[in-house]
């Protein structure tokens, strides 16, 4: 008995260092659990950015059926232009030279813009590959004074945010050379605001949901073809990501719940007194590898 007593102390500091070994290795497992389910924090990267492809709304997903595209499709014979070397010398100078001066312009005037242009710019990206052929965009044009301030408010509330909170000092000093900030009028000035969403998923008539394959990259595709068409019709924009902006922008746009905001962009002319930043691109021989 006397034996006992005096070994009780040592087994109560074994059982308690047994219950902490365990204790520790249940909450090491569960961080690494929480670790992997956890995504990394990126502030600057929005929801509506993120590519749905691979990952589909699950609270959108439900039981709801999915159906693949139709299996044949004709095909036709295909006749494309073909220059002589020369006359595909000079045009490929040509359209340089009309894209090398593209700026991202932010002082655009109020005067109008022939609507039917607009359309044909859209036709233009229109023209864009996409995965499968699934198309999975939509443009959409706004010239209402009223829709244009409102998606303003909205835009400059969050943008204020990302500037004192989410973007982080780094992005914040390299933004002050070109004198950017939340402040953004050509909202309201530009005759027309586009904004590009990417559709993570579609709708087949039977009302069954289909893939649709790498939308963001072909949405972007998409938006790269816009600005040259831009471009080409004497037309400037800047490229916009409002983060933080696109449930609020979908809502106000009564768009469905499968189209995420990609891009927004003001279109039309610059004002007068409209100024850039004197930047300069980087050569061929930094961008381009011949192997």
């Amino acid at each position: 008995m006397a034996l006992f007593s005096s070994l009780t102390p040592v087994f109560i500091a074994i059982i308690c260092v047994l219950i902490g070994v365990i204790m520790k290795k249940t909450n090491g497992e569960k961080e690494k659990h929480d670790a992997k389910s956890k995504h990394p924090s990126r502030p600057w990267v929005d929801e509506d950015l993120k590519d749905g492809t691979d990952h589909p709304l699950e609270e959108e997903e439900g039981e709801e059926e999915w159906q693949g595209l139709e299996e044949n499709v004709a095909h036709v014979p295909f006749a494309g232009e073909r220059y002589s070397e020369a006359e595909m010398i000079k045009r490929s100078q040509t359209f340089y030279e009309l894209l090398n001066k593209r700026r991202s312009v932010r002082f655009l005037s109020d005067e109008p813009v022939p609507r039917e242009v607009i359309d044909n710019v859209i036709r233009t990206a229109g023209t864009s590959p996409s995965g499968a052929h699934t198309e999975p965009w939509t443009f959409v044009v706004v010239q209402d004074p009223y829709l244009k301030h409102k998606i303003r408010e909205i835009v400059e509330e969050e943008e204020e945010i990302n500037y004192k909170k989410r973007m982080g000092d780094r992005w914040v000093n390299d933004l002050k050379r070109l004198r950017t900030n939340w402040i953004k009028e050509y909202l309201d000035t530009a005759p027309y605001l586009i904004l590009i969403f990417k559709q993570v998923y579609g709708r087949l008539p039977n009302g069954k949901k289909k893939t649709h394959y790498y939308n963001e990259i072909s949405v972007s595709i998409a938006c790269g073809i816009l600005l040259a068409a831009l471009q080409n019709a004497g037309l400037y924009t800047v490229t916009s990501t409002p983060l933080n902006c696109g449930p609020q922008l979908r809502v106000l746009l009564q768009r469905p719940a499968n189209e995420k905001l990609l891009l927004l962009l003001p279109v039309g002319y610059p004002r007068k007194d409209a100024t850039v930043p004197a930047l300069t691109r980087k050569p061929l021989e930094d961008i381009m590898v011949v192997m």
